[in-house]
């Protein structure tokens, strides 16, 4: 009788009380990213991780091995993520464009919906307005170096959201100073020796690279150190049994021919969630979950009608009608043009390459100061790239490229040509025509014609001075200098 006389009480309540009254019933969502930081982790094999807290919530929860994100860089990225909708559909696409009239933020949603929103740090959308972005903007849980915080958790749900940026880019070519502060919560348990770790087949061994690597898997490791106080906050105040937790990255680790990378090496990521009672604990998913998913995934768990205009799908507890692709893009990365379109299957992925003459290292500046791509670049001047390393500076890239993943998972031998391989090729080169007009003319708009038909704000002029000078300005040449406190591109 009781029970009745509340569902009618919530039935006849105003609308926002009936939020209210249900509020507690709705989960807290926690999502936890790693700057710059691909599938790298025990639960994903990697046999140079020391992850411990990412394994122990793969544990408790879900490891999903087919997790994307749409273009392997970051602002597009995570533009993608807060809109729900593809860059390419509203010409968010260039890496650093301020669109004019962008779409909306997820999180309004939610907060019309009674979740309080938590976002400190990163934001990096391509110019959406950050405004109405979250209620609170402050750092709800310590990392990295910052001074230890208790915050006390909002008694409404709340989506929390927090950004390690120790492991960028930036930070793996960081000086040993700089790398010394970033990884000092580790144990000398949880070093690495550069001679041992595991290098793929497109770098030259030497040991610049392996340095670079070996910070790379440390820094991975301080962001594990993140991830543990998120979930010591969580168990301190009593939220782990209503809590969502998902752990990712937002494209490949900051290392050349990962981040930038249309393919798996610069858009796979990791994922892994943990929810108590409705997702069994130590399982592993194998159905397509990307960042476009994150909004309508967020939307459904608090009770929100996903828009018309999103792309991606709710993935949690499980999907309805999960998707038979990925997709990816990358054009501008800075100063550095491209335009490549890809699809992925569970197991081949087709690349359109659509600028003649450009190759896949592209001349980017930023990328250019690290020493792994110096190492690189050097073998190239000396004619002692091996064939397969070669690839990545062969300016004719054939217009289309189709790869079996199980049998070559990182990617370096083209089967387009193969006979046998014709049927999988018309399939995904049909399903990539559908994807481009799906997302409409702005997405094959060149940047220049986004400008001029006001979509997008003029380019920085220091992409075009990179593109003349292939120089960074001093004061970002040199991040490490400022005790890594550099802003994270």
């Amino acid at each position: 009788m009781r029970l009745t006389l509340l569902l009618l009480s919530a039935c006849l309540a105003p609308l926002g009380c009936a939020r209210a009254m249900a509020a507690d019933l709705r989960p807290n969502i926690v999502l936890v990213i790693g700057e710059d930081m691909g599938p790298d982790t025990g639960a994903y094999g990697c046999k140079d991780a020391i992850t411990p807290n990412m394994d122990r919530l793969a544990k408790e929860g879900a490891v999903f091995t087919r997790a994307f994100t749409h273009c392997g860089v970051c602002a597009p990225s995570r533009s993608g993520m807060v809109t729900g909708i593809y860059p390419l559909t509203w010409g968010g696409q260039n890496m650093r464009s301020k669109v004019i009239t962008p779409p909306g933020l997820f999180t309004e949603k939610l907060r019309a919906a009674g979740y309080f929103v938590m976002w400190p740090g990163k934001t990096d959308f391509q110019g959406i307005p950050e405004r109405t972005l979250a209620d609170s903007r402050e750092l709800w849980v310590n990392y990295g170096n910052k001074p230890v915080i208790k915050t006390v958790p909002p008694k409404q749900p709340f989506f929390a959201y927090i950004n390690d940026t120790v492991s960028h880019e930036s930070q793996v070519r960081a000086n040993d100073g700089a790398h010394a502060r970033n990884t000092s919560a580790l144990k000398p348990s949880d070093r690495r020796d550069p001679t041992k770790v595991e290098l793929p087949p497109f770098y030259p061994d030497t040991p610049e690279v392996r340095r670079e690597v070996a910070h790379y898997h440390e820094l991975v490791t301080a962001v594990d150190y993140t991830l543990g106080r998120v979930l010591d906050w969580l168990k301190e105040n009593n939220l782990e049994e209503n809590t969502i937790v998902i752990l990712t990255g937002d494209h490949g680790r900051g290392m050349p021919r990962f981040k930038r990378s249309p393919k798996d090496t610069g858009t796979r990521v990791p994922l892994i969630v943990r929810w108590p009672g409705k997702i069994p604990a130590g399982s592993t998913r194998e159905d397509f979950a990307s960042w476009i998913d994150f909004a309508p995934t967020a939307l459904t768990l608090a009770g929100v009608q996903v828009p018309k205009e999103y792309d991606g799908h709710c993935f949690l507890p499980t999907a309805v009608l999960p998707p038979k692709y990925v997709y990816s893009f990358r054009d501008f990365m800075d100063e550095s043009y491209d335009r490549v379109r890809s699809i992925r299957d569970p197991r081949y992925r087709y690349v359109r390459n659509q600028a003649p003459g450009v190759d896949e290292a592209g001349k980017n500046a930023y990328q250019e100061v690290g020493q792994t791509m110096q190492a690189l670049r050097k073998a190239q001047a000396a004619g002692t790239l091996t064939p397969l390393q070669a690839l990545y500076f062969n300016p004719n890239r054939a217009a289309e490229e189709l790869y079996d993943t199980l049998t070559d998972p990182w990617e370096v031998k083209n089967l387009a040509g193969d006979p046998a391989h014709a049927a999988k090729l018309a399939e995904l080169r049909t399903e990539c025509d559908r994807w481009v007009a799906h997302c409409g003319p702005l997405g094959e708009m060149s940047a220049d014609d986004l400008v001029k038909k006001g979509y997008i704000h003029p380019r920085d002029d220091k992409y075009a001075e990179r593109s003349k000078t292939g120089k960074l300005a001093e004061d970002e040449a040199t991040p490490a200098k400022k005790n890594g406190k550099k802003a994270a591109k």
